[in-house]
């Protein structure tokens, strides 16, 4: 089965295997790390892992809306591309991709910095990193990236030496519901793909704004699941992309992505 085909079972399995997993506060594939670390380039990756990783991704920075920024994704020219997705070896690569709502809030990072230059940042299921490595280069006085999948964290690693940029923290605990960090701002793309994952961002995002006065930008390309969510009446559109040719192609045809503010009472502010 081509990568094509597979994209799409990714599609669908964020509405079970990997939702399942961020409501039942559990990670990815059983490593031997640390819930939260903050790692030095080059160390504390398994040998193993990096040499596969490094073997079945590509380094690009074209078909997307940032290419300031170099990642490590799975391409065309990869062989799991092709290869049979039972083969690889890992927990579902979802960080492989650079999914349309995450590359809008890095383009509006990079267009903004005023928006997180000297501010702390949340970045919630950062995948691979795109949304945290853009909060570093704009000047973000503190980054912690969030996903539940520990070779999502070895690929941010990886991504952040492309960049030539020092790793920034790094935690693959579940960290919805918990306690309200003290963050200025929390961004999350392409998180609205179940409908009780869904539920329980809203509320802890709301909780979030209450207490410490959060500032939270959606990135989102205007899935089903999210426009038909609740949160949509809460949420102001801040800026629009149009995606590129090979994006689209590979996200059945969307033809842009947006940010949105979910601070109804605040007006958004241009820099």
């Amino acid at each position: 089965m081509a990568f094509r085909g597979w994209k799409r079972l990714l599609l669908v399995a964020r509405q079970n295997a990997l939702a399942k997993a961020w409501r039942s506060r559990k990670g990815g594939p059983a490593l031997r790390w640390k819930r939260c670390c903050h790692w030095s380039a080059g160390k504390s990756l398994d040998p193993e892992v990096r040499a596969f990783l490094e073997e079945n991704t590509e380094v690009t920075s074209s078909g997307h809306l940032t290419p300031e920024i170099r990642l490590r994704l799975l391409t065309p020219r990869c062989r799991f591309w092709r290869e049979k997705p039972d083969l690889w070896p890992y927990g579902d690569p979802f960080w492989a991709i650079y999914w349309p709502g995450g590359q809008a809030l890095s383009r509006y990072i990079l267009d903004n910095p005023c928006v997180v230059k000297g501010r702390s940042v949340l970045d919630l299921g950062s995948g691979c990193g795109a949304t945290a490595i853009a909060a570093v280069m704009s000047g973000a006085s503190q980054v912690l990236a969030n996903d539940i999948d520990p070779i999502a964290g070895m690929a941010m690693i990886l991504n952040c030496e492309l960049n030539h940029l020092n790793p920034f923290p790094i935690t693959i605990k579940n960290i919805i519901n918990s306690e309200a960090g003290k963050w200025d701002l929390i961004f999350l793309g392409d998180m609205f793909y179940d409908e009780q994952l869904a539920d329980s961002l809203h509320h802890w995002l709301r909780t979030c704004i209450k207490i410490q006065q959060t500032q939270v930008l959606i990135g989102d390309p205007g899935r089903h699941q999210f426009l038909s969510h609740s949160i949509r009446s809460q949420l102001h559109k801040v800026t629009e992309y149009s995606l590129p040719e090979y994006t689209r192609q590979e996200n059945n045809g969307l033809t842009s992505s947006s940010v949105w503010s979910y601070q109804p009472s605040s007006s958004s502010e241009s820099c």
